[in-house]
């Protein structure tokens, strides 16, 4: 089992910067992929950033070239720099971790807003 801590929302303005923070505890060893989701209001959940277990890191469409995914195995945690902040970036954002059987860890999500 593995436990998700996400820190590092809040409201800022367009065009502004925010880091989350993603800390994992339990069964960490058993972590392949990290990584962040969003959900704006009345709509899905959406994939924002992955980095796999190799290093390689994928982003969705809509943030390539302003948000960053890194992750910092010695702290177990994963991080999500996000620059240049849009009005449609305001979501909750939810980390995520799968383990090496495909098990799913979620975190409580933490509210980004981004006032025009």
């Amino acid at each position: 089992q593995v436990q998700l801590v996400e820190s590092g929302g809040g409201l800022v303005q367009a065009g502004g910067s925010l880091r989350l923070s993603c800390a994992a505890s339990g069964n960490t060893f058993s972590i392949k992929t990290m990584g962040w989701y969003r959900q704006a209001p009345e709509k899905q959940r959406d994939l924002v950033a992955v980095f796999s277990s190799g290093g390689s890191t994928n982003y969705a469409d809509s943030v390539k070239g302003r948000f960053t995914i890194s992750r910092d195995n010695r702290k177990n945690t994963v991080y999500l720099q996000m620059d240049s902040l849009k009005f449609e970036d305001t979501a909750v954002y939810y980390c995520y971790a799968d383990d090496w059987a495909t098990r799913r860890s979620w975190g409580q999500g933490t509210q980004v807003t981004v006032s025009s």
